[in-house]
């Protein structure tokens, strides 16, 4: 499983925006150019991001973007989800109808797909954007385990 680059991108924001104190409103030229994020790109997924309740935006001269909640209180599923949808497995996840699979007729895997499907949205929400945000020393990783996860833009291999 990897994300696309827009769900990767969106993680890449939010975490600049995280190591940023509490309430700092930031612009999308900001993060873009803190975060190498295309200025078009970064201003659609902070609008995205925004309208799912991640980040707040305020208009004017001492407006901007800022976490809408504690970065405690974000996960990466939500970021994810924000932009994806709701993480699915499967074509067929989540559908109790026929989809376009070729194979749903006959498939005995469907209806098991919502478990995998769960574990892998709980895995994702245990991981906060306080613990993206942080050094991987804070974090808890160890030197050389920093590179076992990298985003889809960095070209990394699933594991």
């Amino acid at each position: 499983m990897r994300l696309s680059h827009l769900a990767d991108y969106a993680v890449v924001l939010m975490t600049a925006a995280a190591r940023r104190p509490a309430g700092e409103r930031l612009s999308a030229t900001e993060l873009a150019n803190d975060t190498g994020v295309p200025l078009p790109t970064a201003q659609k997924l902070m609008g995205q991001l925004a309208a799912c309740g991640l980040l707040s935006s305020a208009r004017g001269a001492s407006g901007g973007f800022a976490l809408a909640r504690p970065a405690e209180a974000i996960s990466l599923a939500d970021i994810v989800e924000a932009v994806e949808g709701p993480i699915a497995m499967t074509v067929c996840s989540g559908h109790d109808g026929p989809s376009d699979c070729a194979l749903d007729a006959h498939c005995r895997v469907k209806p098991h797909m919502g478990i995998v499907g769960n574990a892998v949205r709980g895995a994702l929400g245990a991981v906060s954007l306080q613990h993206l945000s942080s050094s991987p020393a804070k974090a808890g990783v160890q030197p050389g385990q920093e590179k076992a996860w990298a985003p889809a833009s960095a070209g990394a291999q699933s594991r």
